[in-house]
């Protein structure tokens, strides 16, 4: 691994043997972008971009001839008024009212390891020697503006991160109106544009489509980082598949506003960028302040969309998600919401526990309904204290009589939000997030809490602490059930144009104090389900609800989409009752059972109205995913067959890092009369290695497997259903691989 400078021709070439990212000084003030990709050895690091007189393409200053042009050149960071005519990454606005910058290029610095982001969320080292950075130094001379675009490269990955800095070494106040953390430019747009977009209850569909001319934008109005799309896109070669072909994706480690753009220009040049988005954007910098931008994931791969994957899920795993939780078994749980929604009492709690108990289930979870006078959802939000007559005997006597079923126990908070019927609004109003003179939309009867004040969010934690002390809690469901609007502060000390940003840094300064405060907790993350499943809140919370639709059809697309970005020990994945409380769908509880199992294995639903029968499947799906939670929350996880592709089936596995071990998962949607039987290739397991299936007298070796296939026979002797020809719709197959070798 190594950062080098070429003196001569003024060049940077980061590389670590997998990847190489090379950018140059032109006219000693310019960087230009001159190759990302597969490594290379190079000698000639300069520009090579073949230069020629474009009409309508002006020349910087003090360059000579007409062939050099920022509207033409590939650059690495782009700012506005300079003769670039596409997308920038940087726009101020000035004293007299100017919004023209130009920046000139200062010096360099490579340093060992990697500096944190203060106040945000971000990659981090375990040791010095595992990643190299590269700060750039751009000033403006005009009103001494100063800027740090950061460059880290990690050891063993295929990924660079980067993040910019602005200090105010001038005299006065400057406007920020646009800052992007990074900018991209290629030389060509044969691509196709990936993107993963959704809603509530279908979060995270894969979407992918051809690259044209003009700007293609994903992005969030909505305060945070919303179901509609993940801060992720990637571009890829038309031909790339799952495991083969060039990806270059960009995932951004924030909660807040996103833009990801990615413009066509007219000569077939593509720009790709990604940062805060600056539609409620406007940030004051005072002299001698600073602004940081956090900071975007940028991956490549050359073995296609499943290795891209793979990179980020072990990068996150090791660099990014933190604290006690990192590595440990995430326990199984039942939670109580689907089984009786607000209308619950302690008896009725403790016999579902109880059962629950019975069938091997580790944690109960007590979820919205049990604080101030919550009845339905249009009170007591902000009111964080236990409701008497609901819990006559008290949180921590709940609590403890779950923990002496030999179960923990776990609590649902949704600290962001106030509703007007509660004591908090009635003490403070002035905690209610909207810009001043404007009336507040509402959401579920609800609101949300101004982060930006510290005093709003200070009086949260005093409340939550009380309870944390008090209540033996092993478990925090931390909920976010609506999207910021009116964005404004009623504080007359914050500008409205910052109130989003810092409504985000507030929720960090929250999260860092609370999960440093109570480091056993196991943590998740919820926003109506997968609504703020990004990398900035897994940096304080290793876990993330994925979806409120439980429906086992419907999150057959859900954790695909989320395993493209997210690693699986993050997926929490429950089983619920039919017919499904959000489609209506009828599925055996098998398959549910199976797909829950490809994540976080959680169960929702009333387990003492099921029959024995359904009591005995849970249990043994608990018994088994115990035995192989490890190996499906941290092995090497490979899409097979991708239900965005628009087959009736889906499958993926799970191998071990010793390839000894896998779990295969097969599911089909829709049984079909006389259909050919589909044969299966099989990814990631060792070649040279025999396979017993499903501990039958069947093996094969690990070539077998991924050069020919497996038909999904039900005839087979390792076939579950293997009694009878077996035919239906929702149906799932599940085979286990040991290495006999």
């Amino acid at each position: 691994m190594s950062i080098v400078y070429n003196e001569h021709q003024k060049s940077f070439h980061l590389t670590n043997g997998k990847i190489s990212y090379q950018f140059s000084v032109e006219n000693d003030r310019f960087l230009i972008h001159n190759y990302w990709g597969k490594a290379i050895q190079s000698n000639t690091m300069n520009g090579d971009f073949p230069l020629s007189d474009h009409s309508f393409s002006p020349t910087p200053f003090n360059v000579e001839g007409r062939e050099f042009s920022m509207n033409t050149q590939a650059q690495e960071f782009p700012v506005n008024g300079y003769g670039d005519f596409r997308e920038t990454a940087l726009e101020h606005r000035y004293k007299d009212g100017s919004f023209v910058t130009q920046l000139s290029y200062e010096g360099y610095e490579i340093i060992e390891g990697k500096p944190e982001l203060e106040g945000l969320p971000h990659t981090y080292l375990n040791e010095k020697s595992e990643a190299e950075t590269l700060i750039v130094y751009l000033k403006d001379e005009l009103y001494n503006m100063k800027y740090s675009l950061h460059y880290t490269i990690f050891k063993e990955f295929s990924i660079i991160t980067r993040s910019v800095t602005i200090k105010n070494d001038g005299k006065e106040a400057i406007e920020i109106n646009k800052l992007l953390s990074a900018s991209v430019d290629f030389d060509h747009s044969d691509f196709d544009f990936i993107q993963l977009s959704g809603a509530w209850g279908r979060e995270r569909e894969l979407r992918r489509n051809p690259l044209s001319r003009g700007v293609h934008k994903i992005d969030s109005k909505r305060g945070t980082t919303a179901h509609t799309y993940q801060p992720f896109f990637a571009l890829v070669d038309p031909q790339t598949t799952e495991h083969t072909g060039e990806v270059y994706g960009f995932h951004f480690v924030y909660t807040g506003e996103f833009v990801g753009s990615v413009e066509v220009s007219e000569y077939d040049q593509t720009r790709a960028q990604m940062g805060i988005n600056p539609e409620h954007f406007n940030w004051k910098l005072e002299p001698t302040d600073y602004f940081q931008a956090p900071e975007v994931v940028m991956v490549y791969s050359d073995k296609g969309t499943n290795d891209m994957s793979q990179e980020l899920h072990k990068l996150y795993q090791n660099h990014l998600i933190r604290g006690e939780h990192q590595f440990k078994e995430r326990p199984v749980l039942i939670n109580n919401w689907e089984a009786t929604y607000f209308e619950f009492s302690e008896e009725k709690i403790e016999k579902i526990a109880e059962e629950s108990s019975k069938l091997g289930m580790e944690l109960f979870v007590l979820d919205d309904g049990w604080f101030g006078k919550r009845d339905d959802d249009t009170t007591s939000l902000g009111d964080w204290f236990e409701y008497e007559e609901k819990l006559p005997n008290g949180l921590k006597s709940l609590a403890e009589s779950v923990k002496n079923k030999g179960m923990k126990f776990g609590l649902w908070f949704e600290p962001e939000m106030i509703s007007k019927d509660s004591k908090l609004y009635k003490n403070h109003p002035q905690w209610l997030l909207k810009a001043n003179d404007r009336h507040p939309s509402h959401s579920r009867e609800q609101y949300i809490l101004d982060y930006s004040q510290k005093e709003a969010r200070e009086h949260i934690v005093k409340q939550m602490t009380a309870i944390l002390d008090e209540v033996p809690i092993d478990y925090i469901k931390w909920d976010f059930n609506r999207n910021l609007t009116e964005i404004g502060s009623q504080s007359p000390l914050i500008r409205d144009g910052e109130v989003s940003h810092r409504f985000v840094l507030g929720l960090y300064d929250v999260l860092e104090e609370l999960v440093t405060s109570y480091p056993n907790i196991l943590w998740e993350s919820c926003s109506g389900g997968g609504g703020r499943y990004d990398p900035g809140m897994l940096y304080y919370m290793p876990q993330t609800w994925t979806s409120d639709n439980t429906d086992a059809v419907a999150r057959l697309g859900i954790q695909t989409g989320t395993s493209f970005v997210m690693p699986i020990s993050s997926m929490g994945a429950h089983v619920s009752a039919v017919p499904n409380h959000q489609v209506n769908r009828m599925t055996s509880l098998k398959m549910r059972g199976d797909v829950a199992m490809a994540g976080n294995l959680g169960y929702e639903l009333d387990v003492t109205s099921l029959s024995d029968e359904e009591k005995q499947t849970v249990k043994d799906q608990v018994s088994f995913y115990k035995e192989h939670r490890r190996l499906i929350q941290y092995g090497d996880f490979y899409r097979l067959l991708n239900p965005f592709e628009g087959k009736n089936q889906t499958a993926w596995i799970f191998v071990d890092e010793e390839k000894n071990e896998a779990l295969f998962y097969y599911y089909t949607i829709l049984a079909e009369a006389n259909k050919a039987m589909p044969r299966v290739k099989f990814v990631g397991l060792d070649l040279d290695k025999e396979y017993r299936l499903n501990q039958s007298d069947v093996t094969l070796y690990g070539n077998e497997l991924m050069y020919k296939g497996l038909y999904m026979d039900p005839k087979a002797p390792w076939y579950e259903c293997s009694d009878k020809y077996h035919v239906e719709d929702f149906s799932s197959v599940r085979i286990k691989l040991e290495s006999v070798n």
